[in-house]
Order: structure tokens, then sequence, then C-alpha cells
């Protein structure tokens, strides 16, 4: 397993008005979080490779559908990758050091509690292309969508 990275299954609380999920216990965590960020994604879009230089860690999970998360340990090489969401309720939490991202294997919600506040005017945020050969076989398609910045 890559260092640092954690891997958190949520319980889930079910009943007849529906279920409960505990999505994050900063006492759990190697740092407390500082904000929390939603996205949408269709299925198809890859979101990263993103890292961190000044320390932001994530905490991921999807909030529904499923997404492939794919780290890459930038200096040993090694990488990880998992399915989350609603057939596999796992928080995958990620050391902003190692290039992280997700690909939506369908239309989903995805939740990202980070351990910065960003910052516009100083952003912390890299790139390694989604198709790097490191990581480039984990991902499900090879004609993914991608942002502007990600396409670059």
């Amino acid at each position: 397993m890559i260092e640092g990275l954690l891997r958190l299954p949520l319980r889930r609380f079910e009943d007849e008005r529906g279920w409960f999920y505990e999505l994050r216990r900063d006492s759990l965590l190697p740092k407390r979080t500082a904000q929390t960020n939603v996205s949408f994604s269709r299925r198809g879009v890859i979101r990263g490779l993103h890292y961190h230089e000044r320390g932001q860690d994530d905490l991921f999970a999807c909030l529904r559908g499923t997404a492939r998360v794919v780290v890459l340990d930038r200096v040993s090489g090694e990488t990880f990758s998992e399915d989350i969401g609603d057939d596999n309720p796992v928080a995958i939490y990620v050391p902003g050091r190692h290039a992280h991202g997700f690909e939506a294997l369908t239309d989903l919600l995805f939740a990202y509690h980070v351990t910065e506040e960003y910052d516009p005017s100083d952003p912390d945020e890299h790139g390694i292309p989604w198709n790097d050969e490191r990581v480039a076989h984990l991902w499900s398609t090879t004609t993914p969508i991608l942002s502007a910045r990600d396409a670059s």
C-alpha cells in the first residue's frame, strides 16, 4: 500500500427511512480537514491526476454512483486504484504529495474533504497527465472527458 494512504470503510446504518453514513471523523485522520468540496461528474470524466507540494491531503468519498480512485506515488512509482461508491462504501485518504484523481464510472456525486483551504491567488495544484505510462492501464477508458487543464 502506498505510504500514508488510508482506506476507510464506511458503515451504513439503514432502516425504513433510508440510510446514514458517518463520512468523516477527524480523529481517525492524520490531519484535520479544513474545507469540503462536492462535484458532479458525468460517466467517462477523469479528474486529475493532481498533487499538492505544500501538504494538502484529500479524503475522497463517492456519495452517489461509482468512481475509480487512482493514486500514484511520484517517488516510488507504486500505484493504487479502487472503485468506490454505491457498491463499495469506502473513503480514501490521500496524502497530497501523491498524484491522485478519479474516473466517473457512472454519473456521480463526489466529495473531497481537504486539509487546506483553496487559495485561488496561489493554488497548490500541480498535474501529471491522466495517461502517464505508470497509470494509463488503471483507467477503464482511453477516451475520457477532461477539463482543459487536465488535457494539457
